[in-house]
């Protein structure tokens, strides 16, 4: 909910302000914000002991900024009148309005509110992501049936690959005494292409001594 203060350049302004501040460091919370920025522009000086709050509170403000701008001011005074104005566009008089009517929480704009999540984000840890993994079962053919099927096996399995995990794996006939190694293997998707796993590692050299073709049965996500 947004707090207005009005007529803070009048004793009835600082008295509502002066009361609102009662017990409190800042205008919204223990340390600076733009909200005790704009209330400090509206208050034209310290008041003194009048409004001991808005003295503690102005004395606090002006110490911090002094802090942010280090050069030595020459001291300005900005007066109520102003030369006359012909035709003065709305925006002008939204401007003057919100000099008497400060509304804390209403004026942030989406810069301010992507700067903000931007801070946000950065406090927090980035979280590595995690790659999604695939359950994949491979046909193993052999040249014929005189290839050894144990070192077809080996071949298979001494490919090493990050990533890459073999299973289980049985022999499965597929006619005239020749059989087929059907394997099962787990890949890191990220990692392991099982189409490059097959052209560039099991049907090459040395592994094509024993491997004539391989064959995706099977593909799921995990």
């Amino acid at each position: 909910m947004a707090i207005t203060f009005s007529d803070l350049h009048t004793e009835s302004g600082l008295k509502s302000l002066d009361e609102f501040l009662s017990g409190k460091s800042y205008v919204s919370g223990d340390n600076l914000t733009k909200d005790d920025i704009k209330v400090y522009a509206a208050v034209l000086v310290n008041p003194g002991n009048s409004f001991p709050n808005v003295c503690k509170w102005y004395d606090a403000v002006s110490s911090q900024l002094a802090a942010s701008f280090p050069g030595k001011a020459v001291g300005v005074r900005v007066g109520g009148k102003g030369a006359p104005v012909v035709a003065a566009p709305a925006k002008e008089e939204a401007a003057a309005g919100d000099d008497d009517d400060l509304d804390l929480f209403g004026d942030e704009t989406e810069e301010d509110k992507k700067a903000a999540e931007a801070r946000e984000a950065a406090k927090k840890p980035a979280k590595k992501k995690e790659s999604g993994k695939s359950s994949v079962l491979l046909d193993v053919k052999p040249w014929d049936d005189e290839t050894d099927m144990k070192k077809l096996e080996e071949a298979v399995r001494s490919v090493e690959i990050p990533g890459l995990f073999w299973g289980a794996s049985k022999l499965v006939a597929v006619g005239y005494g020749i059989k087929k190694l059907q394997i099962m293997l787990t890949i890191v998707d990220d990692l392991v292409s099982v189409d490059d796993l097959i052209e560039e590692r099991l049907t090459v050299e040395p592994c094509n001594e024993y491997i004539q073709s391989c064959d995706i049965v099977a593909f799921n996500k995990i």
